[in-house]
């Protein structure tokens, strides 16, 4: 007999009620619905909307539903980040605020006060639930900077997984030092690394320090191995595209939603 007498203070205490009990009681729906509706921002109380499952609410207070909510739950979604030099993805979920040392955590970084303000179209609502079992796919390492991908969209993480290898990703790395006479041609042939038979690629000067880098087959961490068998010292990098999607004018820490249209 105790249990249920437990059950029912957690539900009813000094503290109020959970708003999702007092929601459904309310509109006469499931507490899942109730859930749903909180975690789509559609709930005010008091006129102030909120999104935390766990909230709750006094008697007296106000509980409202936006005029015309939908009972479905918002559908995962995709973020591009402009990753900084000297950002990890360490510590990903419910670890933020956790990072030792100077190296900053790119998760720290999606918080809706880094939504870039850009032309692509973004949700009427920025959700809390947006920022929860994201999984980061096809990093590049610590000292580089640029495109990251965050999703909970499991079909975009398959993608990204199956079709690492076959995806075109564009780097654009800042060297210094003397190449090798034939150093250019073993970056693109494959041959760089002695000992190793790399994917041909498309490398390119983009200017006296800097390298345009086209991968298939080949993952960021490796450019600066490629490069030092060819006399060369990587002292910058910075992702612009994978496969079809490109950083274009996302600024440096902010992040933007991936489009329904878009495709890698």
């Amino acid at each position: 007999m105790s249990a249920p007498e437990h059950s029912e203070h957690s539900e009813h205490s000094d503290d109020g009620i959970r708003l999702s009990k007092r929601l459904a009681e309310q509109l006469g729906c499931s507490r899942r619905e109730a859930e749903i509706y909180i975690e789509n921002g559609a709930v005010q109380v008091d006129g102030i909307t909120v999104q935390a499952l766990g909230s709750r609410v006094h008697p007296a207070q106000t509980v409202t539903v936006n005029e015309g909510a939908k009972l479905q739950e918002a559908p995962p979604v995709t973020l591009l980040l402009h990753k900084p030099a000297g950002y990890t993805v360490r510590n990903p979920q419910g670890a933020r605020g956790h990072t030792r040392g100077k190296v900053g955590n790119a998760y720290d970084l999606l918080v809706p006060a880094n939504l870039a303000d850009m032309d692509t179209p973004a949700p009427l609502l920025v959700l809390d639930k947006h920022f929860r079992n994201l999984e980061c796919l096809l990093p590049v390492p610590v000292p580089a900077s640029g495109l990251m991908v965050f999703t909970q969209d499991h079909r975009v993480a398959r993608k990204l997984q199956e079709d690492a290898l076959h995806l075109e990703q564009e780097c654009i790395v800042e060297v210094r030092g003397t190449i090798d006479e034939d150093g250019l041609e073993r970056l693109c042939d494959g041959t760089a690394i002695d000992g190793k038979r790399l994917p041909r690629i498309k490398v390119s000067w983009q200017n006296e320090t800097h390298l345009r880098f086209a991968l298939k087959g080949i993952f960021p961490e490796e450019i600066a191995e490629m490069c030092e068998c060819v006399g060369l010292e990587v002292t910058g990098m910075k992702r612009q595209r994978i496969g079809r999607i490109s950083l274009a004018k996302l600024p440096e820490g902010q992040w933007r939603y991936a489009m329904p249209w878009e495709r890698f």
